[in-house]
């Protein structure tokens, strides 16, 4: 068990390694076979020992007791309710606490095989079962699974803090680590024992007793804290749809929508009129289409004030706890702020070199929102408005200037993009193109909604490689936003293969209407299933290191780039045909989109830049700091505060996300937290990468299989810089993040670094 999930395990409810995807991005999950402490003792050791773990682990019982019969150990959802989560997890944390013991009161000396190894393989129950219920809790859930959530969550806090703080456990770990040099551990089973030691020291380990006494609270009452925030932001999402009278005020949205509009209305006992569901982020799609500026002006508030209307679902003295027990806990650890607690195992290592990061894109972002706000009420005015743009206004009138300047119009767009057709002749092809796979539906596995499709994947061989589940469209049930996971995580260790699942929030089309797609959710389908061949890809010997298992700000970085083949040519023609006439997606439109990309970065880059420093901004708080901050009020003067700080457009650019529903920041005990810039920091990988596809060849099989080798298969097994050195053959540079986003056009005039070098990296060294 690495210790990145440790980490993560021991301030949470358990979500990462149990199944729980995280926010707008993924996490991944420890499916691991499991495999008992003397199936890898040394022979000279196991007799006496395999005695005594036998005796006293605890029979396991129900479906969970073993792994799936299913092909590749898919979940069987039939046989499983949803009564079953509570006693299963209640069985499983019984059974791994007895693995535990045996572990600890080995009378043998401690090894590598049984104690690292044996940590590594426990809790195989336990993961099995979080690996569904924290699936369906973020992409199906109900009162019922919700209720289980809020008690399971202290639950399992407590008990991964009883395991990474014992100290009998912490010290056959350390005798390990001590003697790391003699034993001569090389590869995987270094990085292992390394991540081991280094998780449980960063848990709390080496702190005095009261010290952990005070850990455990902390961690308990974040459990509890985070997972209200959460479900509070989604019932506000739910509750704050826009409700209208008429179909009137809904001009310029199509038919289907309004029909759809119509439904979601019927569905709240509000038959005869029409609502609006939010989705997670500030802006929401309808409002570039909406003609009313008055219906435009509410959805936007309903959208920003979701989380903040002192009612029950009200988070903001959540926020200010969370910050306080995050700064004491980081403290405790002798960090000056939780931001410094948490990116020790980042690529970036620290806050400052994440902050001297986005800071230096700051000026030229700033002077690009001025800009296109110009733009925007020249627009207006042009059109014999008399008014300035406003958040609620910015969307439609760039949409409007985009049309003009660019000739784009995106409803003339969408007719290309069909989704079965995306994803099949489009992501699949990219996908056979790059690497040589190949997919096929399937129907015989159950499913968790029925809206849910299955795909065999296969290798160049005609091996299997995994399977694929495909969840695509928005549903009350389903948190916001779009995320990967896995069912299973592949390992050698335990002979696994990867069964993994991508979550979308894509609205669904009425009845007979054929299901098109914007652009933007092409990119995103792309992005997620980037994700996916990042988890189809692992090739580790242990699952805590497999796959998409690496630092939140590298994570992103693979499913960035893939989302590159969405306007490859080759793949272009393949998959974006017209529904109705066949015809292929004119070139001249593409390259429409592809200019129209790096208009409106005002908004699109500056709303994320935005979140990611507001999220640092609350991170950095000290103690005394985040002690003063109790109020609904201070935590709302913070946040303006914080926002005004960066000298950009806030009143007309607001942040993606407000504090008051951040899921990503504030929803589990660590999640994204002083991470959000990892969007951004792997986008600057992301550009840099595409201009090297693009260098040698782009869409070939050798390309991918380069990739393949040196980054999307290595996991977590080896440093981030040099992974990424070994693709591109030299260290990341920001430049070509820069020009695509049009902040700079082909020079580096914009950067505090000359030569586009990363702060406090040299550009060609490690």
């Amino acid at each position: 068990m690495t210790k990145r999930l440790i980490s993560s395990l021991s301030s949470s409810a358990a979500p990462a390694v149990l199944g729980a995807a995280l926010l707008a991005g993924c996490s991944t999950v420890t499916d691991t076979e499991m495999a008992s402490a003397s199936d890898t003792m040394p022979a000279e050791e196991m007799v006496e020992d395999t005695v005594e773990e036998v005796a006293a682990v605890p029979q396991a019982t129900g479906y969970f007791a073993q792994p799936s019969s299913l092909p590749l150990q898919a979940p069987d959802f039939t046989k499983v309710s949803d009564d079953d989560y509570l006693p299963a997890f209640e069985q499983a944390m019984a059974i791994h606490n007895a693995e535990l013991s045996a572990i600890r009161d080995n009378p043998a000396a401690p090894t590598f095989e049984n104690t690292i190894v044996a940590l590594e393989t426990s809790g195989a129950m336990l993961n099995r079962v979080g690996a569904i219920f924290f699936a369906l809790t973020g992409s199906n859930t109900n009162d019922t699974l919700i209720a289980v959530q809020t008690e399971i969550g202290p639950k399992l806090s407590a008990h991964y803090d009883a395991f990474v703080l014992d100290p009998v456990l912490f010290q056959r770990v350390k005798a390990i680590y001590d003697q790391r040099e003699a034993l001569g551990l090389e590869g995987e089973d270094a990085v292992l024992l390394r991540e081991t030691y280094e998780g449980m020291v960063q848990a709390g380990a080496e702190l005095t007793e009261e010290q952990k006494t005070e850990v455990k609270a902390i961690n308990t009452r974040l459990s509890e804290v985070t997972t209200e925030f959460g479900q509070r932001v989604r019932n506000a999402t739910v509750e704050n749809a826009l409700i209208v009278d008429t179909a009137e005020e809904l001009a310029g949205l199509s038919d289907g929508e309004i029909e759809a509009a119509a439904k979601l209305a019927a569905s709240k006992d509000m038959e005869g009129k029409y609502a609006i569901a939010l989705q997670n982020t500030t802006q929401q799609p309808s409002l570039p289409n909406l003609e009313n500026r008055a219906v435009r002006e509410k959805l936007f508030k309903l959208s920003y004030n979701r989380a903040d209307q002192g009612d029950d679902n009200d988070t903001r003295a959540l926020i200010a706890e969370i910050a306080s027990l995050r700064a004491r806990k980081a403290a405790l650890f002798g960090q000056p702020d939780w931001a410094s607690y948490v990116m020790y195992d980042r690529m970036a290592k620290n806050p400052k070199t994440a902050l001297d990061f986005m800071e230096q894109m700051v000026p030229a972002l700033a002077a690009t929102q001025r800009r296109e706000a110009a733009l925007l009420n020249e627009q207006i005015a042009a059109g014999g408005e008399n008014f300035e743009v406003k958040p609620w206004d910015w969307y439609r009138y760039a949409e409007q200037v985009r049309k003009e300047k660019y000739d784009l119009d995106e409803n003339a767009v969408k007719p290309y993009f069909e989704l079965t057709r995306v994803l099949e002749d489009g992501i699949f092809f990219a996908a056979n193109k790059l690497y040589g796979l190949s997919f096929k539906q399937r129907t015989d596995l159950p499913v968790y909604h029925p809206t849910v499709t299955t795909y065999d994947v296969f290798e160049e061989d005609g091996s299997q490689l995994g399977i694929f589940y495909f969840d695509p469209f928005q549903r009350p049930s389903k948190r916001g936003g779009a995320w990967m996971s896995n069912f299973v995580r592949q390992t050698y260790l335990g002979g696994t293969k990867p069964v993994i699942y991508n979550v979308l929030n894509i609205p669904q089309a009425a009845e007979g209407e054929p299901q098109l797609v914007s652009f933007d959710n092409v990119n995103t389908l792309f992005h997620e299933f980037g994700h996916a061949l990042h988890g189809f890809f692992a090739d580790q010997k242990y699952a805590s290191l497999s796959g998409t298992a690496t630092a939140r700000d590298f994570v992103e970085y693979p499913s960035q780039v893939n989302e590159m083949w969405a306007t490859y040519p080759e793949v272009l023609q393949n998959y974006a045909k017209h529904y109705e006439t066949g015809e292929t997606i004119p070139t001249e439109l593409i390259e429409k989109i592809e200019a129209a990309a790096k208009f409106n970065q005002g908004y699109d880059f500056g709303e994320v830049v935005e979140a990611a420093l507001l999220d640092m901004k609350w991170h950095a708080l000290s103690p005394e700091e985040a002690a003063q901050i109790t109020t609904a009020e201070q935590v709302d003067a913070f946040e303006r505060n914080a926002l005004e700080e960066l000298g950009l457009e806030i009143g007309l650019v607001p942040p993606r996300y407000r504090s008051s529903y951040f899921n990503h920041i504030f929803s589990s005990p660590t999640g994204y937290s002083s991470g959000y810039y990892s969007y951004l920091w792997t986008e600057m990988l992301d550009r840099d990468s595409r201009k090297w596809f693009m260098d040698n060849g782009g869409l070939t099989r050798a390309n991918g299989q380069h990739q393949r080798d040196t980054v999307l298969s290595r996991g977590g097994t080896m440093d981030y810089f040099e992974m990424f050195e070994n693709f591109a053959g030299r260290q990341p540079d920001v430049t070509p993040m820069l020009e695509a986003r049009g902040l700079i056009a082909g020079d580096t005039d914009a950067l505090d670094t000359a030569d586009g070098a990363l702060p406090g990296r040299t550009v060609g060294t490690k």
